[in-house]
């Protein structure tokens, strides 16, 4: 099995960057600009007029540490995880250690995904800090 991991510094608090990763209100702040609860308790992302949908379950959580879910549906994403663990910066600021783990295999989409992955943590790392980055629109060439 394969993973994507990412690390990044931000200078927002650990509970403001918690709220962007564990809320849809957060998630619809850096990631996604469609975002919804299904009635179940899932999140659903929508992306291309929700040609492309991503289901997720959070299934862990650890105070303002941690956050993970479990991705439902989406191309190569169905069993994935994807966990935010937050540690509080040396100096001040939030360390957030992001794995998107459990993909079958590395595809050009796994790597395409990294891609996208690495903007989305500076997307993160942006509204973190007050800015608004507002969600990723991402190129139809990324839809394969």
């Amino acid at each position: 099995m394969a993973d994507i991991r990412h690390m990044i510094q931000t200078g927002g608090p650990r509970e403001k960057v918690y709220s962007l990763v564990s809320t849809i209100k957060g998630l619809s702040e850096w990631w996604a600009a469609d975002v919804s609860e299904g009635a179940d308790g899932t999140v659903e992302l929508g992306f291309f007029n929700k040609a492309t949908v991503y289901r997720l379950r959070r299934v862990a959580t650890e105070g303002t540490q941690l956050c993970e879910w479990i991705c439902e549906s989406g191309k190569e994403w169905e069993g994935t995880r994807l966990t935010f663990l937050l540690e509080d910066a040396s100096g001040g600021g939030t360390v957030v250690r992001f794995a998107h783990a459990r993909w079958r295999a590395e595809t050009d989409y796994f790597t395409s995904c990294n891609t996208t992955w690495g903007e989305l943590m500076f997307r993160l790392k942006t509204a973190a800090e007050g800015k608004a980055p507002g969600p990723l629109f991402l190129a139809a060439s990324l839809a394969y």
